[in-house]
């Protein structure tokens, strides 16, 4: 007897380490999947307290409006210890409270209950400790998601998504593919925006790496880098692990044909 289909939710979900870093490395595709009318959805691990910018009232109104620019469906934040994301956090707490208190049942029950078709992971090699956390936990929490018996509270069906993508931060990784996002370049600028106190200069506040001058230029000039790959104006990398099946060769590249690129990836 064949297992039954899985029934999914919400058509795309992002998980982020704070709020902005979503908006920042991988908006242009939730903006362009929104404006297709599908269902997207970001899930913020922590508050971003530690921010040397920005108290947690402002920077939960930033995000309020920054999921409005993005046509978000969904948001959530887990509330877990900004600077202290870790995929083993909660492991040394008893049954059954770790099915309750564990980082990784947290991101379980939020799969399960959500139930995304695509979900976006940030890339594991990141200059941000949390970053690099926030990779390997809902790396984990994917594969629990479907074990049936990973408890997680309140208990529901495993779940296993469809695809998983993970977006590359400040680190440039080697893309799988890379998606045009020039269409909705403005609306990913917008959301980025909506974080100004973060994002923007300012000679009054301490100075951090995503507040200097140069850092929205430098991610316009990274996205125009990928764009310039595929021949568009600008681009969003994504790596998947595991090698992507097509069923129709012809009518793929037909439905996504691209001018010749630019520039060109090194090869080993």
């Amino acid at each position: 007897m064949n297992a039954p289909a899985t029934t999914f939710g919400i058509d795309v979900l992002a998980f982020g380490p704070h709020p902005d870093d979503v908006e920042l490395f991988c908006g242009g595709l939730l903006a362009s999947l929104a404006a297709r009318g599908y269902r997207t959805g970001i899930v913020d691990l922590t508050r971003g307290e530690k921010s040397s910018r920005g108290t947690l009232q402002s920077r939960a109104e930033e995000t309020e409006a920054a999921s409005r620019a993005l046509g978000l469906a969904h948001r959530e934040n887990l509330e877990l210890p900004d600077g202290w994301v870790s995929p083993w956090a909660g492991f040394d707490t008893p049954e059954p409270e770790r099915a309750r208190t564990a980082a990784v049942t947290r991101v379980v029950e939020t799969l399960r209950r959500l139930r995304p078709e695509l979900v976006l992971v940030p890339w594991e090699k990141e200059r941000h400790p949390d970053h690099e956390a926030t990779s390997a936990l809902v790396t984990r929490a994917l594969f629990f998601a479907g074990v049936r018996k990973f408890d997680a509270e309140p208990t529901a069906e495993p779940f296993t998504p469809r695809q998983v993508l993970y977006y590359p931060l400040r680190h440039l990784a080697e893309p799988s593919f890379i998606v045009d996002v020039s269409g909705v370049y403005e609306r990913k600028l917008a959301a980025v925006h909506c974080y100004a106190s973060q994002v923007l200069p300012r000679p009054d506040a301490p100075p951090t790496l995503v507040g200097s001058p140069l850092s929205l230029s430098s991610l316009e000039a990274r996205d125009r880098f990928y764009g310039a790959q595929i021949g568009v104006t600008h681009g969003e990398p994504y790596v998947v692990r595991e090698a992507l099946g097509v069923t129709d060769p012809v009518d793929h590249f037909r439905r996504n044909s691209f001018a010749k690129p630019l520039f060109f990836p090194a090869r080993s």
